[in-house]
């Protein structure tokens, strides 16, 4: 998280899964088990379990990490130099499923989470990248976008010496 007057400007920011996710993939693993009831209580039962942490396990290994540090933007495993950031436009729920739905541009890199209705969309100011612009999810799309500008307001300009 970062802090107005700071040198290094951080934002971190987890993409977890929220509790109805969890609660899902809970009775998903239990019924997988249940398959296996008439067959053997006990085998019923070590698959319910192994099912469920093999889910959470898989839920919890693909959270993406969104970050500002180090003069990148992190989404996931994609990094964008912010000298190649553009315009920054913070997104609410209607905003947001619109950006994913039907105003998406197909080129455009998404970090999105279903279960997380807002985020930010960043504009890619790279002439060689192909990719007109990030859409990443995010808890809160206003101090991702703040740290974003400051961040980019830090660094060195490039007509400097």
């Amino acid at each position: 998280m970062w802090e107005p007057g700071l040198v290094s400007v951080d934002y971190r920011e987890k993409l977890r899964p929220a509790a109805w996710v969890w609660a899902t993939a809970s009775l998903l693993g239990c019924g997988f088990g249940l398959i296996l009831v008439p067959k053997s209580e006990q085998l019923a039962l070590v698959v319910a379990i192994l099912a469920t942490a093999t889910l959470a396990g898989l839920l919890a290994r693909t959270t993406p990490e969104v970050t500002v540090r180090d003069g990148q933007l992190q989404a996931g495993r994609a990094r964008l130099p912010l000298e190649f950031c553009g315009a920054v436009e913070s997104l609410d729920a209607a905003a947001m499923r619109h950006a994913h739905g039907p105003g998406l541009d197909a080129r455009a890199y998404l970090c999105i989470r279903g279960w997380i209705p807002t985020g930010i969309r960043v504009a890619v100011a790279d002439p060689r990248d192909p990719t007109p612009y990030w859409l990443i999810s995010s808890r809160r799309p206003n101090l991702l976008a703040e740290a974003i500008e400051a961040a980019r307001a830090e660094q060195p300009s490039a007509t400097q010496p």
